[in-house]
């Protein structure tokens, strides 16, 4: 039977949840070669979704700002 491939992450933070598991599996140390390349071939996919999502995340903010991307504050005002 051949492997499944996986399924796509529905959001940015699953990705990385994602990502982060696989990093610890491999890490460990006790994935045979095969299934370490399988989750290497994965991490690779989900790096690559993650970079999409901000990219967007990214251009959705420029539209906001008006054609400027401005850097985000995160001083507290006084109050």
């Amino acid at each position: 039977m051949a492997p499944t491939a996986p399924v796509a992450p529905a959001s940015f933070e699953e990705a990385v949840s994602r990502l982060e598991s696989l990093i610890r599996e491999m890490e460990s140390g006790e994935l045979p070669l095969d299934a370490s390349l399988a989750a290497y071939q994965q991490g690779t996919e989900l790096i690559r979704f993650c970079q999409a999502r901000l990219a967007d995340a990214e251009q959705q903010l420029s539209v906001l700002e008006n054609g400027e991307l401005k850097p985000l504050s995160l001083e507290v005002a006084d109050v």
